[in-house]
């Protein structure tokens, strides 16, 4: 009987993934790579639920290994390249020589081997029990344009272990900084408010898709610290993690309109099950970070002798997701799911429910004492290849819907958001792909009159980026000649119409207008982008990007709950002509990329 358990135990083990640390989304060449492969029909991946675990890459990367008569030598160079970087998860050491020269020192004991990878540290245990990497993280950005020079700075470490083939721990820091003598001089900023934030390009008012961020002092600076980590036991039909990553549901390219990683990252419990090839379900719970003070709930603090002041606490608010994806044949996934965000003094039990409408639950909790009830959303996204080398896809929010809102008669609007894209790739040119997306976001979609339940973390958008009422059309050409090089010029074009808050007695006014109306704020961007990889874990990019914002007064009267301006009071103001305009333009533009700029970047990481 002992014989038999023992078997038993052997071959659950066998069966078992290794090593299911999630890849940082921030490493576009590698989620690159994968889309290049999957839409040559090489390998088969699932586009709606980013990131991958690094088992994950891994894995496919064998795939395309056991295909690789259908790669071009590049595609074969890269292949072998990435393979290095994962090498841990194929339980083996990174053993790669590059122009004749090894980048791999190798040390053996009597129970391990150790290597030292550029630049990564390397442990695999001889019974591959245990597996250690740890990265530096180092790196330098420098902006250049006729408003000054900005030099971004980040610097950290990077630590990820296996352990027996159950569980996995990681955890990263980066110590980032913004800083630039351009920034703080007074001709760039006509405002108080400017001189404090000017040296801030991501901020949760900006329209731009750069990763938001909490910095270390709430109104000035530019320095902030990003720490991820997690831990998960997982078998080879799933795993249940406790994380802080950023992830990203929806096909998207340029940003989802579902959760799009715009927002910082947040801790989360979360399940996902993969228990056949075409099934895949995906649940998180998460703690937000609200941003809104609860008055109800602070510390005391002795200040001085004889003196005591009062430090206010923010107001608890939580969000639950799921997603359920089928691939009914090998070129169509289909992903589908709801969510809720909801703001209790604890968490509440019902929405640790992962197969749950949680609007539902919702009415249940909330309904019986006819008290307001949370935000829920319901969403969907689908990807179709139709044939070898295209992949097409779009995405579909749902903030709120009534039947009623379907009738020509009625002007009233569902606030919803809907994406779609395409992918053309490695025909007629090999390495060469084309690739477009759309998004329209209508009046009041990802907004709510209480703060603090809206579809924000940390006061950022958890949604498309540019909010609701807005349009974004992106193109991109991209070019990979030799292997580790990756050449994009792309076009973006993001627009924001009239723009208005949700106020609950108005709201029904506001999303009667037309939407798509009159533009509020532009922004045209021609971006030239060259990255290339000098070895695993190390890449240097110069960009070379040209971009036009401005702001328009629209010319319409002003309607209940339309935002042009407010006073100090927080009472609101209706402006017009020049004075609008300016106000549109400091509310969704940082400084250093008002008006017509041309911005060169250049720089170098070590780690991601």
């Amino acid at each position: 009987m002992r014989r038999y358990l023992v078997v038993g135990l052997m071959m659950v083990a066998s069966a078992m993934q290794a090593q299911v640390v999630p890849e940082a989304l921030e490493y576009t060449q590698i989620y690159d790579y994968l889309d290049e492969l999957a839409t040559d029909g090489v390998i088969d991946i699932t586009e709606a639920i980013r990131p991958f675990t690094r088992k994950q890459i891994a894995d496919l990367l064998q795939v395309a290994q056991a295909k690789d008569s259908l790669l071009s030598r590049r595609q074969k160079e890269d292949l072998q390249f990435y393979m290095q970087d994962y090498a841990l998860e194929m339980d083996t050491l990174p053993t790669y020589v590059t122009y004749g020269h090894r980048h791999v020192t190798q040390w053996k004991t009597a129970v391990s081997n150790l290597s030292l990878a550029d630049p990564s540290l390397h442990i695999l245990t001889k019974d591959k029990i245990f597996k250690l990497r740890v990265r530096p993280i180092l790196g330098m950005d420098l902006c250049v344009s006729k408003k000054g020079v900005i030099t971004k700075r980040w610097y950290g470490v990077d630590v990820q272990m296996d352990i027996a083939h159950h569980l996995s721990i990681w955890g990263s820091l980066r110590d980032n900084s913004w800083k630039g003598t351009g920034l703080l001089k007074d001709s760039y900023f006509p405002t108080s408010y400017d001189k404090i934030y000017g040296a801030r390009l991501s901020q949760p008012g900006y329209l731009n898709n750069l990763p938001g961020v909490q910095y270390k002092e709430s109104n000035f600076g530019g320095d902030f610290s990003d720490s991820r980590g997690g831990i998960a036991l997982y078998a080879w039909w799933g795993r249940i993690a406790v994380e802080r990553e950023r992830i990203q549901w929806g096909d998207a390219q340029l940003s989802s309109n579902i959760l799009s990683a715009h927002n910082p990252a947040v801790p989360m419990l979360t399940l996902q099950l993969t228990p056949c090839k075409w099934f895949q379900f995906d649940y998180f719970h998460a703690w937000l970070v609200s941003n809104v003070v609860d008055s109800t709930y602070y510390y005391v603090e002795n200040y001085r002798e004889g003196e005591t002041r009062i430090h206010y606490r923010p107001m608890n608010k939580f969000m639950a997701a799921n997603m359920f994806t089928f691939k009914p044949i090998k070129y169509i996934h289909f992903s589908f799911g709801n969510s809720i965000v909801y703001a209790e003094r604890n968490v509440q039990a019902a929405y640790f429910i992962p197969i749950a409408f949680y609007k539902s639950l919702d009415h249940l909790l909330t309904k019986g004492m006819g008290i307001e009830n949370q935000n829920s959303q319901v969403f969907a996204s689908i990807t179709v290849r139709p044939v070898d080398h295209l992949r097409l896809y779009g995405t579909f929010y749902l903030d709120e819907f009534k039947l009623a809102r379907l009738k020509k008669s009625n002007a009233e609007k569902n606030p919803i958001s809907y994406l779609v894209g395409f992918h053309w790739s490695g025909w007629p040119v090999r390495g060469l792909s084309l690739s477009g997306e759309f998004m329209r976001s209508y009046i009041a979609c990802y907004t709510h009159s209480i703060g603090v339940v809206n579809y924000r973390s940390n006061s950022y958008q958890m949604g498309h980026y540019m909010g609701d009422n807005a349009q974004s059309i992106w193109l991109q050409l991209a070019y990979r000649p030799v292997s580790k090089l990756s050449l994009k010029l792309s076009y973006t074009q993001d627009t924001k119409y009239n723009v208005y808050d949700y106020v609950r007695k108005s709201i029904g006014t506001a999303i009667a207008q037309k939407p798509f109306n009159e533009k509020t704020w532009r922004n045209d961007e021609v971006a030239f982008k060259a990255v290339y990889e000098v070895f695993n874990n190390c890449y240097a990019h110069v960009d070379i990007v040209y971009n036009n914002a401005r702001a328009f007064a629209p010319s319409s009267a002003r309607v209940a709950s339309e935002d042009r301006g407010w006073n100090s009071d927080g009472t609101s103001r209706d402006l017009s002509g020049a004075e609008l305009q300016a106000y549109y333009l400091n509310k969704f533009s940082p400084v250093y990329l008002q008006g017509k700029n041309i911005t060169a970047v250049m720089g170098l990481s070590f780690g991601f």
